[in-house]
């Protein structure tokens, strides 16, 4: 299991609707990963709905923040199609079942995945996408970009990155 794997199940908590069981963690969280307190800190003090409303504003309403990986490579075309068969069949490889509550390619599932199995290819794979993903929230001004700043310091470089 990589050195990271505390970071990534607590980024995948970060990634996902806050619900109860966010504000609960968020002591641990906090804890855990002081790599993420910029959004845990921010999440602690602001009231529950406003942060749920935000999180709808950031990822729900458009994909210009899509938490869907292989949006940032296949767009929605056929190909995608395949992409998702792939992250499934990688699931299932590492004895892991998907549960089709989301697409396996949605960004806290793939954080979880990574953090049990200690793979991380999928991230480095998707890591142009997660730039753009990042860059984009921080353009945006959300909170959450801190936590795809802590997610993508671990990473290599995006190749666009190494191009630079």
């Amino acid at each position: 299991m990589p050195s990271d794997a505390v970071l990534y199940q607590a980024a995948a908590l970060c990634l996902t609707y806050p619900d109860d069981d966010l504000f609960a963690r968020l002591p641990l969280l906090r804890e855990a990963a002081p790599q993420l307190r910029a959004f845990t800190d921010h999440a602690a003090v602001t009231e529950p709905h406003e942060l749920a409303a935000h999180y709808v504003q950031v990822f729900d309403l458009r994909n210009r923040h899509s938490l869907y990986l292989s949006w940032w490579r296949d767009g929605d075309t056929r190909r995608r199609g395949m992409s998702l068969v792939r992250f499934k069949e990688l699931y299932r490889a590492h004895g892991l079942q998907f549960t089709d509550e989301e697409l396996p390619d949605f960004l806290p599932a793939v954080l979880e995945f990574t953090s049990r199995t200690g793979d991380t290819g999928l991230l480095t794979e998707y890591r142009d996408g997660l730039e753009q993903l990042r860059a984009r929230l921080t353009a945006f001004g959300t909170p959450y970009a801190a936590v795809l700043d802590a997610v993508c310091s671990t990473l290599p470089p995006a190749r666009s990155e190494v191009r630079r």
